[in-house]
């Protein structure tokens, strides 16, 4: 399956952000301006949608998966994938996971990258939207806290990203469940 960008009058070029961490969003948002993409910055939800209202749709958008406090950016995703299906949207993370990866796609994502991905890596993604038979399969085994890893997240995508009843059907204490979300994922 094929996406086709957004109109390609105006929008050609125009690229939403939503990433909450300043720094590396202004990065990267230079780093696209250079390129010559026209680019629009948002740090949650409420502004990835106030920025929607702004003009034209983005043909483009990069969207970290979590975002400020709880939010999580899957519910961004779906958001920008109702408001145009032709945006080509990739999800950035430091907290890949198998599960968080296939609801990205299924939510409306073109691609997901495990972080710390750059200009190229995300340009490349977005010229990337069809699946490809050549990728190479690895004979890695899976680590125990990688399948503990995709299991949470797995759960979380489930619950809507509800920490609290995530936790109840892990069978583990909130606060617990807590500090392993904030750690990153080990290989």
């Amino acid at each position: 399956m094929t996406l086709a960008p957004v109109d390609a009058t105006e929008t050609e070029r125009l690229l939403l952000i939503v990433e909450d961490d300043e720094a590396f969003a202004r990065t990267l948002g230079r780093s696209f301006e250079r390129r010559g993409y026209r680019v629009r910055l948002a740090a949650s939800l409420e502004e990835a949608s106030a920025r929607l209202q702004e003009g034209p749709a983005p043909a483009y958008a990069v969207v970290d998966l979590k975002l400020q406090g709880d939010a999580s950016g899957l519910a961004c995703v779906q958001m920008l994938h109702q408001h145009h299906p032709g945006m080509l949207i990739v999800v950035l993370t430091g907290f890949a996971s198998i599960a968080t990866a296939v609801e990205a796609i299924k939510l409306g994502a073109c691609h997901y990258l495990a972080k710390p991905s750059n200009t190229d890596d995300i340009e490349a993604a977005f010229d990337h939207v069809a699946g490809s038979t050549e990728i190479e399969l690895t004979n890695r085994a899976t680590s125990i806290k990688t399948l503990e890893w995709e299991r949470i997240h797995e759960i979380l995508a489930e619950t809507g990203f509800n920490i609290s009843e995530t936790a109840r059907r892990l069978g583990m204490h909130r606060r617990t469940l807590a500090r392993k979300l904030e750690k990153q994922r080990v290989k």
